[in-house]
């Protein structure tokens, strides 16, 4: 069975950091690409990371360009997105996805977690 277990959300205040991680079993996880998708209360999720199987490509909405980094680590399992200079409206639940193929859009994704709560807030 297919399990993405995210973790390290919390309450963090503006200009702030936090790194969250994705544990992944189940499937073939070295050949998935991943993402990091949020969704904020009333709106629409938005994938705001991706990366590539093998970590060589990596992908940033405009709205975390340069302030979020997403890496992974195939012999663990695990993909990270580290958070810095944290704004308020980054304020959201934060899923990990995967994808067999390049997501494009959140509809590409075909395993999910169950997500993490960041809170930007003084």
């Amino acid at each position: 069975q297919v399990q993405l277990v995210e973790s390290g959300g919390g309450l963090v205040q503006p200009g702030g950091s936090l790194r969250l991680s994705c544990a992944a079993s189940g499937f073939m996880f070295s050949s998935y690409a991943m993402g990091w998708v949020r969704q904020a209360p009333g709106k629409e999720r938005e994938i705001v990371a991706a990366i590539s199987s093998r970590g060589t490509r990596t992908w940033y909405s405009n709205s975390v360009k340069g302030r979020f980094t997403v890496s992974r680590d195939n012999a663990k399992n695990t993909v990270y997105l580290e958070m810095n200079s944290l704004k308020p409206e980054d304020t959201a639940v934060y899923y990990c996805a995967g994808g067999s193929s390049w997501p494009d859009t959140v509809d590409d994704m075909d395993y999910w977690g169950k997500g993490t709560l960041v809170t930007v807030s003084s």
